[in-house]
C-alpha cells in the first residue's frame, strides 16, 4: 500500500512540476510564436519588387490619359444674371469647381482657386464655379462678394447635372484642357500645389 501511495504522489508531484514549467517558460514561448508569425509576414511583405508609386486614389485620372472626353457643353445663369457658355472657354485651360456655400472644403479651397485665377487668369487659365446650392441659393451672392471670389460663378440645373453623371460628393473639381476635354477629375479638397501643377502643364501644352 504504501508503495502505491508513494507512486501516486510521485505522479501527482511530476504533473506539478510539469506545469510549473510551463508557467515559468510560458513567456517565452509566446513570445517564439509571436516573432516567427511575425517574421512570416515580414519576408512575404517585403519579397519581389515593389512600384515607385502606390495607386492613384479613386475618381483620379492621369493627366495624360488618352482616354479624355470633350466635357458636355452647357449654358448656365450666373450670379449676375448672364448666361455661361462652356464651349466659349474653349482654347483655355478650365477648372469646373462643383461646390456650395454650406460645404466647409469648399469653402477653405476657394481662397486657392482666387489665387490661381490671379495668377495665371492672364496665361489662358480660367475656373467657372458651379453652385449646387438650392435652398441655400439665396447665400451665393453674399458669399461671392466676401470671399472676393475673382472667377464666374454659375447655377446648377438639372440637365447639367444629369450629363455630367451626377456629383455624389463635393467639392468636385474638372480640370478641362485646351481643346475642353475632361483630363482629370478630383474628388474633395485638393492642394493648391497640386493644382498649381496640372494647370501649368496643361497651358504649356501646344495643340495638336
Amino acid at each position: 500500500m504504501s508503495q502505491k501511495k508513494n507512486k501516486k504522489q510521485n505522479q501527482t508531484e511530476n504533473k506539478k512540476e510539469s506545469s510549473f514549467d510551463f508557467q515559468k517558460y510560458k513567456g517565452w514561448i509566446y513570445t517564439g510564436i509571436f516573432v516567427f508569425i511575425f517574421g512570416i509576414f515580414f519576408i512575404i511583405n517585403n519579397s519581389g519588387s515593389e512600384a515607385d508609386q502606390g495607386p492613384y486614389p479613386p475618381d483620379h485620372n492621369n493627366t495624360n490619359n488618352s482616354e479624355s472626353k470633350l466635357a458636355p457643353d452647357f449654358t448656365l445663369k450666373t450670379t449676375e444674371g448672364k448666361d455661361l457658355t462652356l464651349s466659349d472657354y474653349k482654347g483655355k485651360v478650365v477648372i469646373l469647381d462643383v461646390w456650395a456655400t454650406w460645404c466647409p472644403p469648399c469653402r477653405r479651397m476657394i481662397p486657392d482657386l482666387v489665387e490661381l485665377k490671379n495668377q495665371y487668369g492672364d496665361d489662358g487659365f480660367e475656373i467657372i464655379g458651379i453652385s449646387v446650392d438650392q435652398q441655400s441659393r439665396a447665400d451665393v451672392v453674399p458669399f461671392v462678394k466676401e470671399y472676393k471670389i475673382n472667377y464666374p460663378v454659375v447655377y446648377m440645373d438639372n440637365k447639367v447635372w444629369n450629363e455630367y453623371g451626377g456629383f455624389p460628393s463635393i467639392p468636385t473639381s474638372l480640370i478641362l484642357n485646351k481643346k475642353g476635354e475632361i483630363v482629370n477629375k478630383h474628388v474633395g479638397l485638393i492642394p493648391k500645389s497640386q493644382i498649381e501643377q496640372e494647370i501649368t502643364t496643361l497651358l504649356n501644352q501646344k495643340e495638336i
